[in-house]
């Protein structure tokens, strides 16, 4: 009941609010935690060990079983189409992905051109629209794409609007709604199920 589990967290904003949660469902992690910057941290009192990562690399680490669990956005998970299961929808980080551009801009009849750090969800919405485009992958300051002429629209989180505003780009189609999952490497499931369903069943009381 008591086995070592790996749990890859992302950095930044979600590691944040995934701590706190994990303290309110009475894991006990220790206070510096939230301020190391370690890419491993071991909790002996609780057989935890944790893996900060780039947010787009933690279902990576889950699916090739370097760890167990996981805490992925649902951005993350659209994208990268792991092999991991989705236990648990950890009702943190909320956002939403979302298509933006200049104001009172139209599409190009031919193959406009789309930036985002999120090809593969940009390239199925806008095929779910009937709409041929062309993808250019971001992997930072997506705003710059209409703003240099690079692309006509962007695809990305928004959060409060904020970063789109003060750039002078507007949202023109909501996409999804965003919030933190948690995810589990197949085999550990199985190998690791009693420890597992003991750390849902303590999240699932807080959210």
């Amino acid at each position: 009941m008591n086995e070592r589990i790996t749990i890859a967290m992302p950095k930044g904003r979600i590691f944040e609010d995934a701590v706190q949660l994990l303290k309110k469902a009475g894991f006990q992690l220790p206070d510096e935690f939230d301020e190391n910057r370690k890419l491993t941290l071991e909790v002996e009192g609780e057989n935890l060990s944790f893996i900060l990562a780039k947010p787009m690399d933690v279902a990576t680490y889950v699916e090739y079983g370097v760890a167990d669990l996981g805490i992925a956005g649902k951005d993350v998970m659209m994208e990268e189409e792991r092999d991991v299961y989705e236990l648990l929808d950890l009702q943190i980080s909320p956002c939403y992905l979302a298509v933006a551009g200049l104001p009172d801009t139209r599409l190009n009849d031919v193959a406009p051109r789309i930036a985002s750090k999120y090809p593969n969800v940009a390239s199925e919405y806008f095929r779910k629209q009937g709409e041929q485009v062309e993808i250019i992958k971001l992997n930072g300051s997506i705003e710059l794409g209409p703003l240099i002429g690079l692309a006509e629209r962007i695809v990305d989180i928004v959060s409060s609007g904020r970063t789109l505003k003060e750039n002078g780009l507007v949202e023109y189609e909501k996409i999804a709604d965003v919030t933190s999952r948690l995810i589990a490497n197949p085999a550990s499931y199985q190998l690791k199920e009693k420890r597992i369903a003991e750390i849902v069943e303590r999240l699932e009381q807080v959210i």
